[in-house]
């Protein structure tokens, strides 16, 4: 696999939009990104997701009805490698804000997603967020760690 600096700045571009709309709460535009078919392993139960479709547009909306304002979103050090046609970067992904409960949110996860080019288009296939766990018994989820 290579690196194509178009395609890269296709991904880095859908990336950074994906990002803006999940900011602005915007699921429609989140979704926009994902492939028909696509599977999503995301923080929230249950274990898999589909990405694109009714359900996956209500349970953000839900999901989105729980902040109070815009979400940060931030990335870092998102790594890209491509053959052309498939895509699959890593990095990392904050979430900031305040809940409608008044807790203040900060949370750094890890991000691996996979791409394809369809149509001439970019979109996710498969997507998977995680957050380490202590391994001291407690199986609490590590969310104080930053990169």
């Amino acid at each position: 696999m290579t690196r194509s600096g178009s395609n890269e700045t296709e991904i880095r571009n859908l990336i950074t939009d994906l990002s803006s709309a999940l900011h602005d709460k915007d699921a429609k535009r989140v979704l926009s990104h994902y492939a028909a078919g696509s599977v999503v392993f995301d923080l929230a139960p249950p274990l898999q997701h589909a990405g694109a479709g009714e359900s996956s547009e209500k349970g953000l909306n839900d999901w989105f009805a729980t902040w109070q304002g815009p979400i940060g979103h931030e990335t870092r050090d998102v790594n890209i490698t491509t053959d052309g046609q498939i895509a699959y970067c890593h990095g990392f992904i904050r979430i900031t804000g305040t809940k409608v409960d008044g807790e203040r949110a900060d949370v750094w996860a890890r991000q691996t997603t996979c791409l394809k080019k369809i149509d001439g288009v970019w979109k996710i296939t498969h997507d998977h967020t995680s957050v380490p766990f202590y391994m001291d018994g407690s199986f609490k989820a590590a969310v104080d760690l930053k990169p």
